[in-house]
Parts: C-alpha cells; structure tokens; sequence
C-alpha cells in the first residue's frame, strides 16, 4: 500500500511541476480542485518540490525557480520525477541499440533508465560520461562474477572529468577523450529541448562535452520526457536537425508532436496507447 502511495505522490508532484512550467505557477486552491486532494497534500508536495529545486514556494502557491535557465537539479531531485514516462523512453530507446555496436550514453535519469534496459544487449561497447550509467553496468557485471565473466557483458568506457550535480563527467578531459571516438548511435538526455534553441543545459562545461558527442555520433537519439518540450537552458549545444530520431512519452501533446516532426526526422511517442511516427 505504501508504494502505490509512493506513486501517486510522484505522480502528483509531476503534474504540479508540469503546470508551474507550463503556465509560469499555481495556485493551492486551483490544485486542490484539479488534483481532487486537500490544501495540506498540496502543501506538502510543493515543499518537497521546493526542496528539490524544481519550484519556489510564494504566497498561496508556487513559481518556477529564478533563474531557471542555470538551475541544475542534482541526480536526486530529477531521479524522482516522471518515473513511468523515463521507463516507457528506456524501453522504446533500447530497442534501437543492436548487439555488437559502439554506443554512447550521456549523462541524465532518462539515460540511467534506457541503461538499465540494455544490460542484455550483447557485446555492446558503452562509452559514457554518466558515473551512474558506469555503475549500473558495472553492477551487473559482478552480480554475474560468481559464475565467471558473462558472454557478451559491455565493454564500458567512463570518460574522466569534474563531476556535475548530475553525476555526469565534463571539462576539457571528458572532451578529448569523445572527440577522439566514434559511435554508432549517441543516446543523449537533455535539460531542454525547443525549436528556437535546440538542445540545451544550463551547465556550460557540459553543453561542450555534449556538443563532442554529438560531433563524434553518426546517429543522434535524444531520449527526454515531454516537460523537456520548450524548456530552454543557459547554453544550447545543437540544433534539431542534428538529432536523427527524439524518443518521449505519450505526455507530449498532439500540437508539439506536430511541430517536432516538422524538424525531425524521428519521432517516438513511447507509452500505452501511444502513436509513433518516423
């Protein structure tokens, strides 16, 4: 019973979040009303929310943090938000990885997800910038070192780097080390994602790493959740024509899809009951 509430409170708290960026911020009576819920459900979700660093609490309701465009929500914080629509992504994406070929992964929750999913894809050779990613893979590989070496573990390639609030590796070492590789499909998590400025982070440091990884892929797979739709971070480091195919959930609304597929190639609408296109 405590899990399902567990998932119903993130649940909750990512339709909030969704409303704050969507309409600029809420008030509590309009979400008790929406969300059928008391004033003290609300409250509280908006104080976990405001203890990621996702919403800043004002009178009678909430706003998006200032400065939203360099805020960077640590792992933590982004790991808790839009866990169906992450798993839904990993999914779809996974399927696109095939036994045997170069991948890389940047770094991101939505990344760790997709991950986890390709664990059994044999003999891959993964180059991240991702600790988290690094780990899962690792994990897995001496999860299975009781029995001897697994046929067809990963071979995993984790850049040096400073380490970000997301658990990603950045800087001048990280670069070199990508824009001396090539891979067969990059699958890149982002902070935003619009037609006016592309791909986009609020970490400058990183924006260069990912435009290195961009530069180094011979196809593009950008996996993010449909609220990375429209929202713009401090640096942009590529444009939409650069991505092959843009995985999301069936959050997405139908005037967004429309738009995306104008500049894209690729679209993936991943979720039950979801239409994709190509």
């Amino acid at each position: 019973m405590s899990e399902n509430q567990n998932l119903l409170a993130e649940q909750r708290r990512a339709l909030i979040l969704d409303e704050v960026r969507r309409r600029g911020g809420v008030r509590v009576n309009e979400l008790t009303r929406r969300l059928n819920v008391s004033d003290m459900t609300v409250r509280r979700d908006l104080d976990v929310l405001s203890r990621m660093g996702v919403v800043e609490k004002v009178h009678g309701g909430a706003v998006p943090v200032a400065g939203a465009s360099t805020h960077e929500p640590g792992f933590e914080a982004k790991s808790a938000l839009e866990l169906a629509a992450k798993e839904d992504i990993a999914r779809a994406a996974a399927a696109m990885a095939a036994p045997g070929s170069a991948i890389a992964l940047s770094g991101g929750t939505t990344t760790y997800a997709l991950a986890q999913r390709l664990l059994d894809v044999p003999d891959l050779t993964v180059v991240t910038n991702s600790v988290r990613v690094s780990d899962a893979f690792h994990s897995a590989q001496r999860a299975g070192s009781s029995s001897g070496a697994r046929d067809g573990a990963a071979t995993v390639v984790l850049t040096g780097g400073v380490r970000t609030p997301s658990d990603s590796l950045v800087g001048p070492v990280a670069d070199r080390a990508i824009g001396s590789l090539h891979f067969d499909v990059l699958f890149l998590g982002v902070h935003g994602i619009s037609v006016e400025a592309g791909l986009s982070t609020p970490n400058l440091a990183e924006a260069e790493t990912n435009r290195r990884f961009v530069q180094s892929a011979r196809r593009v797979v950008v996996v993010a959740d449909h609220t990375k739709w429209g929202t713009v971070g401090l640096s942009s480091f590529a444009s939409l024509e650069q991505v092959d195919t843009f995985v999301t959930d069936d959050g997405l609304s139908a005037a967004a899809r429309a738009e995306i597929e104008e500049h894209l190639p690729g679209l993936v609408v991943a979720g039950r009951g979801a239409e994709s296109g190509s």
